[in-house]
């Protein structure tokens, strides 16, 4: 397998000119390797869906390069779109049309000749287990069913690469979880994954390497391990106080260790060992309603890097 990068971004930016300009993305350099899954996160607005449109070539380049198996998006989208497998954000299935319809279907755009398409459809509907849904509706079909017959359809060509804006969107815990696992098995049969997410925990199951995008830029690159041990501490102390308590318990806490974050409903005290911690803090004479400790996440990155702030 070669070891060149399937996708490679250098300055990549994006600006959308209608009304007021305004830079999606801002000079970015990024790259993709053969196999694995590759993570982009960020709050709405950071610039996710903005760069995937550019690597599915379906939204131009403003400037820099950008390079998709070993070609020029800018030059050779036709031919890199035959390539690739795209799982929108929003489902856009036929919904009039059964299950195996919308295979058939979008598999006779590729060119696929029918007795292989027919073959390639029974194989699809057994990986997304859909194989009982074949003749329903797809308006019959739960949100889990739609996404992962949305995955399947992205699969009808057998893509090199398959890109997921935000594939778990709306999904109840179960169903997310059964798409983790075709995912994953996607990945050990040699599929390269680029997936947005605003699911730390996606992130974190998911991708081999990640980027944090906010406010259009790359803000830090690397595994979720990675980014945990150089953004955060190994553990977290949660401290619940009365609300009358809460402001005068700052000050103690911050003699227990170097970063205390003040939250409306709690204290967050980032620690090496929070038991340890929770025990000088008793020690001070604080007596908290209520105390977590756990490990820190990959969402206590995200928010050390990009903030707290809603962002609409």
């Amino acid at each position: 397998m070669t070891t060149a990068p399937l996708i490679e971004a250098r300055d990549l930016t994006k600006t959308y000119v209608t009304g007021e300009p305004y830079t999606a993305v801002d000079g970015i350099d990024f790259e993709v390797r053969p196999g694995e899954a590759f993570g982009v996160l960020g709050a709405n607005g950071a610039g996710k869906s903005s760069t995937m449109r550019m690597i599915a070539c379906v939204s131009p380049v403003t400037s820099g390069t950008l390079r998709i198996l070993g070609m020029d998006a800018a030059r050779d989208g036709e031919r890199i779109r035959a390539r690739l497998g795209v799982v929108p954000q929003d489902d856009t299935l036929d919904t009039e049309l059964t299950v195996r319809e919308n295979l058939l279907i979008y598999g006779r755009y590729f060119g696929i000749p029918w007795k292989a398409l027919r073959e390639r459809c029974d194989q699809l509907l057994a990986f997304s287990r859909l194989e009982d849904k074949g003749s329903q509706a797809v308006s019959t079909l739960s949100g889990g069913m739609r996404r992962r017959l949305t995955i399947a359809r992205a699969l009808i060509n057998q893509p090199e690469i398959l890109l997921l804006d935000e594939p778990t969107t709306g999904l109840d815990p179960q169903a997310r979880h059964l798409l983790w696992e075709r995912l994953f098995q996607l990945k050990e049969d040699g599929v390269t994954l680029l997936l947005t997410t605003h699911y730390m925990d996606e992130a974190e199951q998911l991708c081999d390497r990640l980027v944090v995008m906010d406010a259009g830029k790359i803000v830090a690159e690397g595994s979720p391990a990675d980014l945990i041990e150089r953004h955060s501490t190994r553990e977290v102390l949660e401290l619940r106080f009365a609300a009358h308590e809460r402001q005068l318990m700052i000050d103690k806490c911050a003699e227990v260790t170097e970063r205390v974050e003040v939250l409306p409903d709690r204290l967050v005290l980032y620690t090496g060992d929070g038991e340890s911690t929770l025990a000088a803090v008793h020690a001070l004479g604080v007596r908290p309603a209520g105390a977590v400790v756990r490990r820190s996440t990959l969402e206590d990155v995200f928010l050390t890097l990009t903030g707290r702030s809603l962002i609409e």
